[in-house]
């Protein structure tokens, strides 16, 4: 069963959570670059973009997946 977890709510990631980002330089394309969460940069607990976060590979881009929502 997938899960429904909303990538512009901040409670819904933590450090260490798999997740699909889009980064600035890909936000027209929509391209999706997976990776894990290693600090979450957004202070607000909603943003309607998604939470930006920095991935542990040090790609900055905001959440659009979650989890088991990501597509390959």
């Amino acid at each position: 069963m997938k899960q429904d977890k909303d990538g512009r709510q901040r409670k819904n990631i933590v450090p260490g959570t798999t997740v699909g980002v889009v980064q600035k330089k890909d936000q027209a394309s929509g391209k999706i670059t997976t990776g894990t969460v290693g600090a979450i940069l957004t202070g607000s607990s909603f943003h309607p973009h998604g939470i930006k976060v920095r991935l542990t590979s040090g790609i900055v881009g905001r959440v659009q997946e979650i989890g088991e929502n990501i597509n390959p």
